[in-house]
């Protein structure tokens, strides 16, 4: 994974990002048709920190 700093805030953050508007409770009546719950969601990070990817 290869890493840039976070403007002038001495952090170092994945170049990928993961985008997380997808992840949520649907029983909230947030867009419920396209959320994932909490366990999917689980996945799907996990693999992204495995991967090297810090940024959400």
């Amino acid at each position: 994974m290869q890493y840039t700093h976070l403007g002038n805030t001495g952090l170092e953050v994945s170049k990928l990002c993961l985008g997380c508007m997808s992840f949520g409770d649907a029983s909230r009546g947030f867009q419920s048709g396209w959320l994932l719950n909490e366990e999917d969601s689980r996945v799907i990070i996990k693999k992204a920190l495995d991967s090297g990817i810090n940024f959400f």
